[in-house]
């Protein structure tokens, strides 16, 4: 489900790589855990995604993929 205020993630929201991040002020974002490893992936990517080389099909609902 998506609202004015909220991007959808496009590609990171089936990613096996992508956490969401929810701020104290109510905030999401999108980390990207390839960025730990490779530069070449932005740690809060532009959503929604479209593209992405590093891209891994999830078999995770996005709401269980939060990150902690």
């Amino acid at each position: 489900m998506t609202d004015a205020l909220h991007s959808p993630p496009g590609l990171c929201g089936a990613c096996r790589h992508a956490r969401r991040v929810e701020s104290a002020r109510g905030s999401r974002f999108w980390l990207c855990a390839r960025s730990a490893d490779d530069p070449r992936f932005a740690k809060y990517p532009r959503l929604p995604v479209l593209e992405c080389r590093g891209y891994e099909s999830s078999d995770a609902p996005p709401d269980a993929r939060r990150a902690t």
